[in-house]
């Protein structure tokens, strides 16, 4: 029986036959989603930035630091994938998946790059936040501290305390990352879309969010696999640990949502985006086969309507209008 970590029998060159139809059915996913920045106008956003009308010094200060958050956060993850996760997961099919994970994250940093370049923004300023903005360089501490260890070069997942190790580094790159943090952007980000402002802007946040959730999809089955072959790890103290870990990402990510969009938006206050965390979080502890710890009702249903479209590429338009298989993903 082949063993998706510290199997020695593993060839990784070697992808049929597959042992993990789910890896091959997010990878076939990913694919059905792909989508370039380049492919949605930002000519309305430009025009919308440039004018001291349509948008308040609030929503401005939003979209700056929500850029500046997810700019740096794609390439924590990115790091994270290409030096540490591909090493130790050996699973052939598994690693084509975390291929096309590793495209996407460089698509999403290149998403910044074309905002800073459409509305003219100071990269500096919006790529050094994660050091200059408190609640933005908490949540990016908060993740690399999970992964000190397994970014030690001598790292192995040989044994169950290490297995422990790098579920917990998956944890927290995928259920928190990915998972948690990068949500109160997403809510605020699309809140704003739904006023017909920044749209170009929304619409990429909405297909990095439908991206994100395909990553989230793989790192809970990747993660239940290993818990799967090796239940020694999953004690009832790690799984206490990994709870904590996730309620003390809440935090951080509650205390960004407020500082982010402290005045709310139209119709929505900065307490319903903490709210949205915490519903979200409920769901990731469910996901990963841990209880709820919040009960709270999801404040923003259309936060799953808006991103359930199927898409498909006009080619007159050069733009992204329709996707395969928006049907079959989970987007919360």
């Amino acid at each position: 029986m082949a063993k998706i970590i510290n199997d020695s029998k593993t060839d990784p060159n070697k992808i049929l036959p597959m042992h993990y139809l789910w890896a091959r059915e997010h990878y076939k996913s990913g694919v059905a989603n792909n989508w370039t920045p380049e492919e949605i106008s930002m000519q309305q956003d430009v025009e919308h930035w440039k004018s001291p009308d349509v948008l308040s010094d609030t929503e401005r200060r939003m979209i700056m630091w929500n850029l500046g958050f997810f700019s740096t956060a794609e390439s924590l993850t990115a790091n994270n994938l290409v030096l540490a996760i591909y090493r130790h997961v050996t699973n052939p099919e598994c690693r084509q998946y975390l291929l096309r994970q590793a495209y996407e994250e460089a698509v999403h940093t290149d998403t910044f790059i074309y905002c800073c370049d459409s509305l003219g923004l100071d990269p500096d300023e919006i790529f050094n936040m994660y050091e200059t903005i408190p609640s933005i360089k908490e949540k990016d501490d908060f993740v690399v501290e999970l992964t000190t260890s397994v970014f030690d070069p001598n790292f192995s997942t040989e044994g169950s305390e290490n297995t422990q190790k790098f579920v917990r580094d998956l944890i927290g790159f995928y259920v928190i990352m990915e998972g948690i943090f990068f949500y109160a952007g997403f809510a605020m980000m699309l809140a704003l879309k739904r006023q017909n402002k920044m749209v170009g802007i929304g619409e990429q946040f909405e297909y990095i969010m439908r991206d994100e959730s395909i990553h989230l999809a793989f790192g809970c089955d990747l993660i239940n696999a290993i818990k799967a072959e090796n239940p020694e790890i999953w004690t009832d103290s790690f799984q206490q640990e990994v709870t904590e870990l996730i309620k003390q990402a809440v935090v951080l990510e509650k205390n960004y949502a407020h500082d982010a969009c402290p005045q709310g938006l139209l119709g929505i206050n900065a307490e319903q985006f903490s709210e949205y965390v915490e519903y979200i979080a409920d769901r990731r502890l469910e996901r990963i086969e841990l209880p709820k710890v919040y009960g709270k009702k999801n404040p923003f249903p259309w936060m799953s309507q808006a991103t359930d479209l199927n898409k498909e590429k006009n080619f007159f338009e050069t733009r992204v209008t329709e996707y395969q298989t928006a049907g079959s993903l989970d987007w919360d």
